[in-house]
């Protein structure tokens, strides 16, 4: 749409701080107040609205996108959302490793390894390993620790962690990258193992190329949307 606005401003309100486009309210598709729970998140998604140019283009606007799912769908059922994160835990790819070769299968382990240790030390779980792609289930008792961690989490948290766990297909990757217990890109280089596997067995193609490069920036946005909702 057209770009129908010259001032961006924050303004503080009682649901944190809201965005202003020329004094007016700024709403989220379900029409509620677009209002972020600090001021550094705040300003981040009024800065998004500043780089418009003649045209909003919401492709842009990713922070605002994150933000509105928190509005609009995480925080008037933040419970369930919750427990659809924690639903990764049990079928996380790190507990799924390849049969062969033995360079691949040294890599993934060498990748993969550490992160799991993480998280058995950091939430006191036991992690069941298997390799192919047959489910295992894990300990209840891991499950359920998992659960109890994301359960805690306020929902613009649980907007930008969602995206970390659905993009890298793991529940571990996504907290190991929210608690920074990890530097993000080494956890991404972690998720993005088989493809480049793959790619170093096939070659890439263009089209490979692009759907890699939009991944690591969605996954590169979620990362910095939880550290602003945290700060």
């Amino acid at each position: 749409m057209k770009r129908f606005y010259k001032q961006v401003t924050v303004e503080p309100v009682e649901a944190g701080f809201a965005i202003r486009l020329d004094g007016r309210p700024v709403r989220t598709p379900a029409r509620a107040e677009l209002a972020l729970p600090n001021a550094v998140l705040a300003e981040a998604v009024a800065q998004e609205w500043c780089d418009q140019g003649e045209t909003v283009d919401p492709a842009t606007m990713a922070f605002t996108g994150l933000a509105n799912a928190a509005i609009d769908h995480v925080a008037g059922n933040r419970a369930k959302f919750a427990a659809d994160i924690a639903e990764y835990g049990g079928t996380d790819m790190l507990c799924y490793r390849a049969e062969g070769p033995e360079a691949f299968v040294a890599r993934q382990a060498a990748a993969w390894d550490p992160l799991l240790d993480w998280a058995r030390t950091r939430y006191g779980v036991a992690f069941v390993t298997t390799q192919g792609i047959i489910h295992v289930a894990q300990p209840d008792a891991t499950l359920e620790r998992l659960a109890a961690a994301v359960d805690g989490l306020a929902p613009f948290t649980l907007a930008g962690l969602s995206r970390l766990v659905t993009l890298s297909g793991s529940l571990v990757c996504g907290l190991a990258v929210l608690e920074e217990a990890f530097d993000a890109d080494t956890v991404w280089e972690a998720a993005e193992i088989d493809e480049r596997w793959q790619a170093e067995q096939w070659g890439e193609d263009a089209e490979a190329l692009a759907r890699s490069a939009r991944r690591a920036g969605e996954f590169a946005v979620g990362r910095a949307f939880c550290g602003m909702a945290r700060a």
